[in-house]
């Protein structure tokens, strides 16, 4: 019988198409896939560094891995490991620790298991000054498909330990890029969504340089059908050539997925982030100008140290007059090893929650008047698994999430629908037949 094998993954999209990008190589490999619950014999955990707080998941996970299974044997790859293999290393049942670069060779790894030695092996990542793509043709369970094109950072926000855990910002080759978008829609995949850590800067390490803009020009003219969704892209890296573009371009969804951080000026020279809230109350307008029913999501951190409540009200002041649809809040967390977690005043947990909690209920209302106004609209939706209260979900290309009868829909299908009921932001329509 097959060695049996789970992968759990936290974190981001990235960290998802990597650990799918595994799934499918240990597939081929003959590992048998089971559930992380079953106690798998080899378990691999896809770890997440953003904060304090998704170490400890991490920690967690291998150690209920191990109860699962007290036989399992543990590889812990991804940013927690990128940044600190040695903490992983000493839990109990871990027998490899890899870093992200090591992720293109991780079936090699497994062939030198030993039980009795444990190994790391972690690239300086900082070091490395390319980016390959991981093969991938499927997505299992999934009815829409992620392409990295781009992976590392170069931002170095103060708050941030990416840019330790992914290495500087890497492009993946245009030609790697656009072969497997013509890959995963001959496949079938009505959408693809282009993921990566920090996309807006695409192409600029590449030979001749290139922008993202030059990217979509070169999937539009392949053989590629389809809608195609960008991943975030920061407010400094989208200029009106590519919002032009953009907005011109039926394929690509509207959808713009753009993190703020703060409402403040202050806060945001503090956080090193490279623009002002008058320029991104501009840029939004200028998106909403251009498409008026776009989607447009914001990324927002709340508590970061000597946020003032002025701050904190200046911040919601802002949200309120911004033209958005879509609002995910982080509170702050102190990450050790980032120049934010050195800052005085670092404030408490409760103020933090609540501030995230008045944000929230902001960006409730955004999204609830936002999908009202596409009652009796008809929206192309991509259906998604799973089946509750005899209705299927899908997601429109505006990023809302729609609802429609079971009946005669599978995952995957793009269907037209009319939307005839909005509540709490989520709609419910009919499939036009």
């Amino acid at each position: 019988m097959s060695q049996t094998v789970s992968i759990v993954t936290l974190g981001c999209k990235t960290n998802q198409f990597e650990s799918a990008a595994m799934s499918e190589q240990l597939s081929r490999a003959g590992y048998r896939q089971v559930d992380f619950d079953d106690g798998a014999e080899l378990v691999i955990v896809n770890t997440c560094t953003v904060t304090a707080a998704t170490d400890s998941q991490s920690r967690n996970l291998i150690r209920r891995a191990r109860r699962n299974n007290p036989q399992a044997r543990v590889v812990v790859t991804g940013c927690y490991a990128q940044v600190d293999p040695e903490t992983l290393a000493a839990l109990p049942g871990v027998a490899l620790v890899i870093g992200n670069e090591e992720k293109k060779d991780f079936l090699q790894q497994l062939t030198s298991l030993d039980n009795d030695h444990i190994q790391i092996s972690v690239t300086d990542i900082r070091q490395v000054d390319t980016a390959e793509i991981l093969p991938l043709s499927s997505f299992d369970q999934r009815s829409r498909a992620f392409v990295q094109i781009q992976n590392g950072c170069d931002a170095f926000c103060s708050y941030c330990i990416i840019p330790y855990a992914r290495g500087r910002s890497r492009s993946v080759s245009v030609t790697d890029v656009v072969l497997q978008v013509e890959t995963l829609s001959q496949a079938g995949y009505p959408e693809v969504v282009l993921t990566g850590i920090h996309i807006g800067n695409y192409g600029k390490d590449l030979q001749p340089q290139l922008d993202l803009l030059a990217l979509l020009r070169k999937i539009e003219s392949s053989s590629f059908h389809g809608r195609l969704r960008l991943g975030s892209i920061e407010p400094t890296e989208l200029p009106d050539e590519l919002l032009d573009y953009m907005c011109a371009a039926d394929w690509i969804c509207p959808h713009y997925h753009i993190p703020l951080q703060a409402g403040d000026d202050d806060i945001l020279k503090q956080m090193n982030r490279h623009y002002s809230t008058d320029f991104f109350y501009e840029l939004l307008c200028r998106i909403q100008q251009r498409q008026p029913d776009a989607a447009i999501g914001l990324d927002i951190i709340t508590g970061f140290p000597g946020e003032t409540e002025q701050q904190f009200r200046d911040t919601c002041i802002l949200l309120q007059k911004l033209p958005f649809s879509h609002l995910h809040v982080f509170p702050y967390s102190r990450r050790p090893g980032t120049p934010a977690a050195e800052l005085k005043e670092q404030l408490p947990g409760n103020i933090i929650k609540q501030r995230a909690a008045k944000l929230r209920e902001i960006g409730e209302r955004k999204l609830t008047d936002y999908a009202d106004g596409f009652i009796g609209q008809t929206l192309d939706i991509v259906i998604e698994g799973g089946v509750t209260n005899g209705q299927k979900k899908g997601l429109a290309a505006n990023y809302l999430q729609v609802h429609v009868a079971a009946d005669g829909v599978e995952q995957g299908d793009l269907i037209p629908v009319k939307i005839t009921k909005s509540c709490a932001g989520i709609l419910t329509g009919e499939i036009c037949r």
